[in-house]
């Protein structure tokens, strides 16, 4: 890993019904994702700013991508947990550890996502 890099630069969720997990993520984070199909992956990214910290990273449609509630969980960084969890249940996500606080570093939550995927939110109440 070169010195002085984040460790991940980027992530992808697996997903089943494309149109639906689109419509979640969009909604839970109030984001629009840029659609692509690559080679035979169908692929919604998040917005990426070269000058900005942290990584980004797509839904992805493709042979071999299995959601998943255990491994490696990725968070997304929000203003409020709170109204992040209420968006995620409206569009049938469902809490796995309800919004707790993390001390100083602000406070997280977990979701599992309208397709089955354990993802972590982080940020203030």
């Amino acid at each position: 890993m070169p010195d002085r890099a984040n460790a991940v630069n980027w992530f992808e969720i697996p997903v089943i019904d494309f149109e639906r997990a689109l419509e979640f993520y969009q909604h839970v984070f109030g984001a629009t994702l840029t659609q692509n199909t690559v080679a035979a992956m169908r692929m919604a990214w998040f917005h990426m700013s070269s000058d900005a910290p942290g990584a980004s990273g797509a839904l992805m449609q493709a042979e071999g991508y299995a959601p998943s509630e255990i491994g490696t969980v990725v968070y997304f960084a929000v203003t409020s947990v709170d109204d992040a969890l209420r968006r995620a249940e409206e569009r049938g996500g469902q809490v796995l550890v309800p919004a707790t606080s993390i001390g100083e570093h602000g406070v997280i939550a977990h979701v599992r996502d309208s397709e089955g995927n354990r993802i972590g939110i982080h940020g203030r109440r």
